[in-house]
């Protein structure tokens, strides 16, 4: 069983997870708690065109939803989107140390912020390692099929450290 953390997630890496097991059971699994910002829940339950991954999404009721949006300081609100704001926000605002971005610009300031991090695929990893029943490349490729843009050399790390390569 993980060392369960604390987590704040951004809207990419929920979608993701969503799009590649058709839940997200694993974050349960992983977190003892699980932050969703209010600009983040906002993001997911907008939809998209085709309301992809919406009811996954309030079918998980154990996880900390915002009701409330932040006060979103300055440097993040002019530097990154309202999500990836609103989760470094929420972090430093909570002293939760371990955000979900995988965004470059998201992780390169959450960085400068003291924040550790994880991705989607650190995500899956993470799981794979600690005994959560996956396999990463069929993950993978349910991400792909549902439009989620994942570079050939991601892919590769992400086999390649899974073992499944």
């Amino acid at each position: 069983m993980p060392d369960k953390k604390i987590l704040v997630m951004n809207t990419t890496p929920l979608i993701s997870l969503i799009a590649g097991l058709g839940s997200l059971d694993i974050l349960a699994f992983l977190y003892a708690q699980v932050h969703i910002p209010f600009a983040v829940c906002q993001e997911v339950l907008a939809g998209g065109k085709h309301n992809f991954g919406v009811s996954a999404f309030q079918q998980n009721t154990w996880l900390i939803k915002h009701t409330q949006p932040l006060e979103i300081a300055p440097l993040l609100k002019n530097s990154l989107d309202l999500g990836e704001a609103s989760v470094i926000q929420l972090a430093l605002q909570q002293d939760i140390r371990l955000v979900c971005i995988d965004e470059m610009a998201g992780r390169r300031v959450a960085r400068l912020s003291g924040l550790e991090l994880t991705g989607t695929i650190g995500i899956l990893l993470k799981a794979k390692q600690a005994g959560y029943p996956l396999l990463v490349c069929d993950a993978l490729e349910a991400m792909r099929s549902q439009g989620i843009w994942l570079s050939d050399k991601v892919i590769q790390f992400a086999l390649e450290q899974s073992g499944e390569l």
